[in-house]
C-alpha cells in the first residue's frame, strides 16, 4: 500500500516525475485526514456522561468514519491502478485508420476506468462530511474545532478529486457518458459545499459566541 510509506516518503513520491501517486491519491489522503478529524471528535465524545443522549449516534459515527477512512486509504492505490490502462492507451500507435479506431476505443474505456476511483473518493468523502456535520453539532465542545478542520479538508479533497474526473471526461468522445460522469461529480460538489458551509458556520458560531 502506498500509505504504508512514511509521510515524507509519500510527499517525495508525489513530488517526483512518476505519474502515480498524483492528485487523486493526494485527494484521497486528505479525505482520510478529514475522517481522522471526525474520529478524534467522536472518540473524545463517546463514553462521556455529558453526551450520553447521543452516545448511540456517536458510535454510529465512529463506525462510519472508520470504514470510510479505510476506504479512502485503499482508494489511494485504486486511483494509481486506474491510471495504468490510460498510460498504456496513450502509447498505442495510430499510424493507420484501423490503429486510430482501436486507440480511440481503448482510450474511451481507459478514460472511463480512470474516472471511477476519483468518483469513489468523492462519494466516500461525502459520507465523511455527513458525520462531521453531526459531530460539529453534537460532539465534544473540547474538540469542535476539529470538526471544522475536517470539513475544510473534506471539501478541498472533494474539489481536488473532481478535477481528476473532469480531466478524463474532457477527452471522452461519448457525450452521454461524459455528461453523466460530470453530472455525478457536480452533484457531489454541490452537496459538499453546502455541508462545509453548515459545519464551518456551526463551529465558528460556537467558538466565537456572539462576537
Amino acid at each position: 500500500m502506498i500509505l504504508d510509506r512514511n509521510t515524507i516518503e509519500f510527499i517525495e513520491l508525489l513530488s517526483s516525475k512518476e505519474p502515480t501517486p498524483g492528485g487523486g491519491g493526494a485527494a484521497a489522503t486528505v479525505g482520510a485526514l478529514a475522517a481522522a478529524m471526525g474520529l478524534m471528535v467522536a472518540n473524545l465524545t463517546t463514553g462521556k456522561k455529558k453526551y450520553e443522549e447521543v452516545e448511540h449516534q456517536v458510535q454510529e459515527a465512529l463506525h462510519c468514519l472508520t470504514r470510510e477512512q479505510k476506504r479512502l486509504i485503499e482508494l489511494v492505490d485504486e486511483d494509481a491502478k486506474g491510471f495504468l490502462p490510460l498510460a498504456k492507451a496513450y502509447k498505442l500507435p495510430k499510424n493507420t485508420k484501423e490503429e486510430e479506431k482501436i486507440k480511440e476505443e481503448v482510450m474511451e474505456e481507459a478514460l472511463f476506468t480512470a474516472s471511477q476511483a476519483p468518483l469513489a473518493i468523492m462519494a466516500s468523502i461525502l459520507k465523511v462530511m455527513e458525520q462531521l456535520k453531526f459531530l460539529g453539532e453534537n460532539g465534544s465542545t473540547l474538540a469542535i474545532s476539529d470538526a471544522g478542520v475536517g470539513a475544510l479538508f473534506a471539501e478541498s479533497a472533494m474539489k481536488a478529486s473532481s478535477l481528476n474526473v473532469f480531466i478524463n471526461t474532457k477527452m471522452m468522445k461519448k457525450e452521454a457518458v461524459r455528461k453523466e460522469l460530470n453530472k455525478q461529480a457536480d452533484q457531489m460538489i454541490e452537496k459538499a459545499q453546502k455541508l462545509k458551509e453548515e459545519i464551518y458556520g456551526t463551529v465558528l458560531k460556537n467558538l466565537k459566541g456572539d462576537q
